[in-house]
């Protein structure tokens, strides 16, 4: 059991700390209760969703482990994410893939979907304060196959067409009701397991197709475009490559999503960071923690995620990056699951803006850089896990490890009881 009053006394002593470098705790505090995350609805059901269609996780994704307790109704689904977020401190939306949509058990295949089918999830996320964003869904389908907005057959592509349309529309009716652009992200597996005899001739009826899907102009929503290196059955060849959705969004305007488990592991996400801002509007992060490859890790607090959350905060770009959280693990708690990788999220931008960046931009400019080293050495030392704790603290959220035992008699309670 953590003790108020340490944590108040501990926050003390760090303000000092910090404040001797010229870092001002408050300002941080005020800063992180800006900070959205986009919580993904799919964690806590393995990427089912309630379409009821039956068949397998297909378009080169992947969830392993079956631990007990998934969410299999769309009231469970919405009980475990609003227990979740009752250990994340702040105020965050949620992320629905199309086929999370309310169908009241009919089967509505996705060229006919509408807003009327979400219409319940509006109403539950303004009820419980959580904004929605969203996703079209490629995957999964029976007209799926490796090919869908790139697909030369007229037929399964202006299926899949016409569904995006539909995501738009869903989209826009949401920013509508919820007061506040919904970020509309568009992903597709396209793609093949050999080498094709020609590249470009699918990269052109993709463009083809998202200029067609874009010509409708919307004020409540935003799109974004997902890139991703490739698929687990579709590995020489990926359609909508990060050159080509870069090249897209640069020239149309549109967002680019960088989702982190979705390029070579040797390149460094946060480098990117300041080079799109120069040139696309914004940005949407789908945060991630790739292992070998896009395995969708539980997201923790490692290097790669403290990288990317300094250099949004370097950039001081927090007003144009937008946060998600997409990642799937089975083997372990899914609510678990949840509060781990969006409290490392949130741990990695407290960091971030407690770094006494004034000092060091001062060190660069003089040409101190041994300064300027040894100071983001010592950095790493400060007592920024003071600062977290009493952030949670005030936002009567659970501090330190004492969800755990919260988590584990919801299970006890719920979860465990889903046979």
């Amino acid at each position: 059991m953590t003790n108020e009053n340490h944590v108040l006394q501990s926050f003390q002593l760090a303000t000092e700390r910090y404040a001797s470098l010229g870092v001002d705790t408050t300002q941080v505090l005020e800063k992180m209760n800006k900070i959205s995350l986009s919580l993904h609805c799919w964690q806590a059901d393995d990427v089912t969703g309630f379409e009821n269609q039956g068949g397998s996780l297909t378009g080169g994704i992947q969830v392993t482990g079956n631990y007990p307790g998934k969410a299999r109704t769309i009231d469970e689904l919405r009980l475990d994410v609003l227990c979740a977020k009752s250990y994340i401190p702040g105020t965050h939306r949620l992320n629905l893939h199309e086929i999370y949509g309310d169908f009241e058990g009919k089967v509505v295949d996705r060229n006919e979907v509408e807003p009327c089918h979400f219409q319940s999830w509006m109403e539950w996320g303004k009820e419980h304060n959580m904004k929605l964003d969203f996703n079209s869904t490629s995957f999964s389908h029976p007209k799926s196959g490796d090919l869908t907005l790139a697909n030369p057959n007229d037929d399964i592509r202006n299926f899949w067409i016409e569904h995006t349309k539909r995501c738009r529309w869903i989209s826009e009716e949401m920013g509508k009701y919820q007061a506040d652009p919904c970020m509309m992200n568009l992903w597709i597996h396209d793609g093949s397991k050999e080498v094709p005899a020609s590249r470009i001739k699918y990269r052109r009826i993709l463009e083809q197709s998202l200029d067609e899907i874009f010509s409708t102009e919307y004020a409540n929503m935003k799109d974004c475009i997902e890139a991703k290196l490739f698929g687990i059955g579709l590995e020489s060849y990926t359609v909508g490559s990060y050159d080509f959705y870069l090249g897209y969004g640069a020239k149309k305007g549109k967002i680019v999503t960088l989702d982190t488990g979705h390029f070579h592991l040797t390149e460094s996400i946060a480098d990117k960071i300041s080079s799109m801002l120069l040139f696309t509007p914004e940005i949407m992060l789908h945060v991630s923690r790739p292992i070998r490859w896009d395995s969708d890790h539980v997201v923790i607090l490692n290097d790669d995620l403290q990288d990317l959350a300094r250099e949004i905060i370097r950039c001081d770009a927090l007003d144009r990056v937008h946060i998600g959280l997409d990642y799937f693990d089975a083997t372990i708690n899914r609510i678990g699951a949840y509060v781990i990788g969006c409290r490392a999220t949130q741990k990695a931008f407290i960091q971030a803006l407690l770094e006494p960046s004034a000092l060091l931009n001062s060190y660069e400019e003089n040409g101190q850089y041994f300064e300027r080293l040894a100071l983001l050495e010592e950095a790493k030392a400060l007592p920024w896990n003071a600062v977290w704790d009493y952030f949670c603290l005030k936002n009567n959220i659970a501090v330190g490890e004492n969800y755990i035992r919260e988590v584990q008699q919801y299970e006890k309670d719920v979860t465990a009881k889903r046979i």
